[in-house]
């Protein structure tokens, strides 16, 4: 049965209609795309569209189905092995770097696969109201989930994409959304010194890295009201920023040299790489896919800093989530002053680190945050593949310093 089906179930349970839109939304997003494009991996960090169907779909039918549905039965039991993402309690995994060699299955089998879990998750919502009630907070978390997946299959189709000569279009770009900006000049915003309280409080879905909401002491600081602009990078560019080694941390100076980087990525002579194909560099618009070694580069060339997450947070709470996100279709930054949600996710200075009294979950789901904290770095806001419904102030997302593949760009912060 197709998602489109569904409708067909009562709907006994509120997180039914929610499960339907998600799930629709991933089929949208993956139906420009040929099975040659799901199939393809460009590189060990990314997976293959087929796979993101398949995790998402291997997510809802392991941790909900199987525990819930009376009769349940898998629907390849060769799936769950194949389609476990990092899950060692579950058990074996396919290695990550080889998941752009499952030629099988095929595609119009994964889509069979996720109809088979709609059908039954439809089932078990509309029918064993009892059972889905008790794994309430873990569906919740599969759907939060699938919408992390839908920006990645994104960010990694982007990838693959740039490194065909042919540099195809994903889609076509959204009329009147591409005209070239002026860049508007920087505004600060000044905080004084305080304790403060971040992370998430209240009865609302967040991760589990979101909690506990605790005091931080916060120093006096101010913060762009904007992300920095790909007119300003340029300009470190063209100063020589990847060329002088005073500005940059020395493991991103030995990472700019093995992977001779000069520019962010997608970056070529003038013109840059998008989802849209191919187009000119517009001065106005956010910079992304930057590492944090290259934000903290350009943080200390224009005499600033990284914001720590904990003057992030301060920045951002209450502030209107008016960026561009996911749901526009224009799958680029977009100019604008004043966004702390979308266009791009905000590297922070801050490690990726438990919170005080932080505990993982009992059991495989517990595994989804927990043991990824060291050797990365927190990343704030969302970006323009992000869902809209899927961010607030308290997120926190989180990759090594080195990564560029991400809609990830800066905004600056000054010590007062």
């Amino acid at each position: 049965m197709s998602v489109q089906r569904l409708a067909r179930h009562a709907a006994a349970h509120p997180l039914l209609e929610r499960y339907r839109e998600v799930r629709r939304q991933t089929g949208r997003l993956a139906a420009p795309l040929s099975p040659e494009d799901c199939a393809l991996q460009s590189m060990p960090d990314a997976s293959p569209a087929k796979w993101h169907l398949a995790h998402t779909s291997w997510f809802f039918e392991t941790f909900v189905l199987e525990r819930a549905l009376p009769g349940f039965e898998p629907f390849r039991p060769e799936f769950r092995v194949l389609f476990n993402s990092y899950y060692v309690g579950v058990g074996p995994r396919h290695p990550r770097p080889g998941r752009g060699l499952l030629s099988r299955p095929s595609l119009e089998e994964v889509r069979a696969y996720r109809a088979s879990v709609d059908e039954r998750m439809a089932t078990l919502l509309s029918r064993h109201g009892d059972a889905a009630r008790e794994l309430e907070d873990v569906i919740e978390l599969g759907l939060h989930h699938e919408q992390q997946h839908q920006e990645l299959l994104l960010t990694d189709l982007k990838h693959l994409f740039s490194r065909n000569p042919l540099f195809p279009a994903y889609s076509q770009p959204e009329r009147g959304k591409t005209a070239i900006g002026a860049t508007t000049q920087t505004g600060w915003r000044g905080f004084g010194e305080g304790v403060r309280e971040i992370g998430h409080a209240g009865p609302e879905f967040a991760f589990d890295n979101e909690r506990p909401r605790h005091r931080v002491f916060v120093a006096a600081f101010e913060i762009a009201e904007r992300l920095v602009t790909v007119g300003e990078y340029l300009a470190f560019v063209e100063d020589g920023g990847y060329r002088r080694a005073e500005l940059w941390l020395a493991e991103g100076w030995d990472a700019r040299a093995a992977q001779d980087w000069s520019a962010p990525l997608y970056w070529s002579g003038g013109r840059q790489f998008t989802l849209q194909g191919l187009r000119e560099l517009d001065a106005a618009e956010p910079v992304a896919h930057v590492s944090y070694f290259e934000a903290d580069a350009y943080a200390r060339w224009a005499g600033a800093r990284l914001p720590t997450e904990a003057e992030w947070e301060t920045a951002a709470a209450g502030a209107p989530h008016g960026g561009n996100f996911l749901e526009s279709g224009r799958l680029h930054p977009a100019p604008g002053a004043g966004q702390f949600f979308g266009d791009a996710w905000e590297w922070t200075s801050s490690a990726y680190a438990p919170y005080p009294g932080f505990r993982s979950a009992a059991g495989a789901v517990g595994e989804y945050n927990g043991k990824f904290m060291v050797n990365q770095y927190v990343l704030r806001g969302g970006s323009c593949a992000t869902p809209a419904s899927h961010v607030r102030a308290s997120y926190r997302n989180f990759f090594p310093a080195s990564a560029r593949w991400q809609f990830s760009g800066i905004r600056l912060a000054r010590d007062l």
